[in-house]
């Protein structure tokens, strides 16, 4: 693990440097390409993210309620195509 230095002469150790969740920023681009799994890693994130102390806590926020919004969307998306296609049929 990376540590961060101060910029003195002794070269004082200030701690470790965390690096950001990949399951943040894999909520975040999933939230985009397939929403509901944007959903479980943001939540997965979160979670992860309060136990390790990592960063990204608001890529996986973002990411988790994105992948809520695009999902909802596709879901009335659906409903709506399915309600014009049922529609549009003649009757016999």
């Amino acid at each position: 693990m990376a540590t961060e230095t101060t910029g003195g002469a002794g070269g004082q150790v200030s701690g470790p440097v965390r690096g950001t969740n990949v399951m943040a920023i894999l909520s975040l681009v999933f939230a985009f390409v397939f929403a509901p799994l944007g959903i479980v890693f943001g939540a997965v994130a979160k979670k992860q993210i309060r136990q390790t102390g990592e960063q990204g806590e608001g890529l996986a926020k973002a990411g988790f309620w994105l992948g809520i919004v695009f999902t909802v969307l596709g879901v009335l998306w659906f409903i709506l195509v399915l309600v014009a296609a049922m529609s549009s049929q003649p009757t016999v």
